[in-house]
């Protein structure tokens, strides 16, 4: 939809009304340059500031962050002062205005008033996203018609009327002048304008002006749009990228047999994967020379992580879970008073709609700047959100826990242990024993226990019968028969019949894996101690996914448990087994083989082949299937993961890397 550029003209002055450090107004500037071809471009800022405030825009696309110190008014005998942090990144139409002048050759003109003691001002305005809908026209009607009758301030009137003296000077010299300004500002700079005004009394040098690049772990708190929106912006300024083909680099830290073995190094591609997506997405949100569309934008952002959640989790962000992520943060964002979510409520919806892990894919992607670098040409600031003044809101992510912060941002970090260098984590794979991780045992033998509380449950309601009550009430009223039968005026009651013997192995199938290629990694475990089962299972290889050093992280496609520990072979090797149809079949066979009780719990998308049911009668058992659709999919998503240490030491560190 067009977004229909409005300038405001008084004498040969456009005039571009603006909100600051807001994607589309920076893109309007561009559209206000390509219509007026201005001979000189004047922006809202002080001409104390002008060197380095371009030094910082011919930085871009890197961020720079601008500081200098200013002594507001204080009664007598304070000395306190405040120090002034100014971002210059791309999406601030100030910065586009003379991002612009220098690539096009136009005279820059900062003509603002610097003050020491300007106050700080908090203003609700409507959601910047109404311009890509209704224009900029309407936008500024109706902010003029909210906010016209404000009373301005005494140091809003003296930046006003500077602003209005030095553009009646660029008049006299120049055709046609392009402003950009505040919308705040502009109403009464054309008042000003159109009488004589004189030179303001201001400050016309400052001192200990200095810049700074800004630390990448400081971007997803700091910048006012976030840096993967701030991205896209950035690579839609000029000819489209190329269209990157399907697939591409995986987040999985993947290395070969030999490569862990030899501890091999090379770097791991997550800033390679995290930029193919900014690529990929600024392609999809409008076309070459179109305002690019924030809610496009979220949209791809959240293809993106799914994207990426599914190349480290092994799991997909399903068509429901899409559909409540939207429904959610848009009701969030119009309860808020937003037409759009902002970047902290698309992490609330993300982590509620879907969990932590696909919230924190997420975030890692929202919060990534593709040219920020930590070492730069100029000294490297590190600005925390209390820093700069502004509200805050936290969100916790688990398993880590939260850390305070306040300020502009609404974001904490997340951080997750990620290599200090290249190659790190595979000195982790020295020991060639293999082990797992307690908490996860204790998990999985927790719903090895429950399994078996199911199936015993499952087979004494298929064996228990209904019958009208007579002389005894049995093990109660069956209601539903009862209501079923209410025309005959009786109750029935049901009796249910108790089962003989108990539940033994227990077999779990989350993917059959027919073609064989995905779960390759065959594994037997015996129980440590007489608490523990022993297991025997299938799942991907640990060398496909390094989260640690020794440490990998799996997923299973299917397990069984045996209990007493201690007893089993290694099943993937044993020649009896050797006529099963897959690896299914093998656990299946398996759990006939080493099950001491007579009843075995199979779990699986669909039953058993007749044949099986056939074998374990012969061997005096039963098997008792349960859907796995029956089962609590949340469940079933956190005990598919879990992690192989290289040596018994990896315990103690692998609290900090299991996720």
């Amino acid at each position: 939809m067009s977004h229909r550029l409005y300038l405001e003209q008084f004498g040969n002055i456009h005039a571009l009304p603006v909100l600051h450090y807001r994607m589309e107004f920076a893109h309007l500037v561009r559209e206000a340059v390509e219509r007026v071809k201005p001979d000189c471009i004047a922006i809202e800022l002080p001409a104390t500031l002008e060197a380095p405030f371009l030094r910082g825009i011919r930085r871009l696309p890197e961020v720079s962050v601008l500081t200098y110190v200013v002594k507001p008014a204080k009664p007598v005998g304070t000395e306190d002062t405040q120090t002034v942090y100014l971002l210059i990144e791309p999406a601030d139409p100030l910065v586009e205005a003379g991002r612009l002048a220098l690539e096009r050759d136009i005279p820059l003109s900062l003509v603002d008033v610097d003050l020491d003691d300007y106050p700080a001002h908090s203003e609700s305005l409507p959601d910047s996203y109404a311009v890509q809908r209704i224009g900029i026209k309407s936008y500024y009607e109706e902010f003029v018609r909210a906010c016209g009758t404000s009373i301005p301030g005494r140091e809003d009137l003296r930046r006003e009327k500077g602003m209005a003296f030095r553009l009646q000077q660029l008049s006299k010299t120049c055709e046609r002048v392009l402003f950009v300004c505040g919308m705040a500002h502009l109403g009464r700079v054309k008042k000003f304008f159109l009488t004589r005004q004189a030179a303001p009394l201001e400050r016309v040098k400052r001192e200990n002006v200095r810049l700074f690049n800004l630390h990448p772990d400081s971007c997803g708190e700091v910048l006012a749009e976030y840096p993967f929106l701030s991205a896209v912006y950035e690579m839609r300024r000029g000819p489209l990228p190329e269209e990157l083909p399907e697939g591409g680099v995986s987040l999985r830290k993947r290395f070969n047999v030999l490569e862990l073995i030899a501890g091999g190094k090379r770097d791991i591609p997550e800033e390679e994967a995290l930029r193919a997506s900014v690529t990929r997405s600024a392609r999809r949100v409008g076309g070459e020379g179109e305002m690019p569309d924030r809610q496009r934008i979220n949209f791809r952002l959240f293809q993106e992580s799914s994207r990426h959640y599914r190349q480290e989790t092994g799991e997909p962000v399903h068509i429901w879970q899409k559909r409540a992520f939207s429904r959610f943060s848009r009701n969030y964002a119009l309860a808020s008073g937003r037409l759009l979510p902002d970047l902290y409520q698309l992490l609330a919806s993300a982590r509620g709609c879907v969990d932590d892990n696909f919230a924190y894919a997420l975030f890692r992607l929202a919060t990534f700047s593709p040219w920020q670098r930590e070492s730069a040409d100029i000294p490297t600031l590190r600005l925390r959100p209390e820093d700069i003044c502004g509200g805050s809101r936290r969100i916790r992510f688990r398993p880590r826990a939260q850390r305070q912060a306040k300020g502009l941002s609404h974001l904490r970090f997340l951080k997750r242990r990620r290599e200090k260098r290249p190659g790190e984590w595979l000195e982790g794979f020295n020991d060639s024993a293999v082990c797992s991780y307690p908490p996860e045992d204790l998990l999985i033998e927790d719903y090895g226990g429950f399994l078996k509380k199911k199936g015993a449950k499952q087979l004494s309601e298929e064996q228990s019968r209904v019958e009208p009550f007579t002389v005894s009430m049995l093990d109660g009223i069956d209601m539903r028969e009862t209501i079923r039968n209410l025309h005959e005026g009786r109750i029935y009651v049901r009796e249910n019949q108790r089962i003989k013997g108990e539940a033994g192995a227990v077999v779990v199938i989350f993917d059959e894996d027919r073609g064989g290629s995905r779960f390759p990694y065959l594994m037997t475990w015996l129980g440590e101690h007489e608490q523990e089962s022993d297991m025997a299972f299938y799942a991907t290889p640990p060398a496909d996914n390094i989260v640690g050093p020794g440490i990998s992280r799996c997923e299973y496609g299917g397990f069984l448990l045996s209990y007493p520990p201690r007893r089993m072979l290694d099943v993937w090797r044993d020649g009896d087994y050797a006529f099963a149809n897959g690896k299914a079949e093998v656990l299946l066979l398996a759990a006939l083989d080493y099950s001491p009780e007579k009843y075995v719990i199979y779990a699986a998308a669909r039953p058993p082949r007749s044949y099986f049911k056939q074998t374990a009668s012969r061997l005096g058992k039963q098997i008792v299937y349960v859907p796995i659709g029956s089962l609590s999919p949340v469940k079933l998503k956190k005990l598919r993961v879990f992690h192989v240490l290289f040596g018994r030491d990896k315990r103690e560190i692998a609290k900090d890397y299991v996720w």
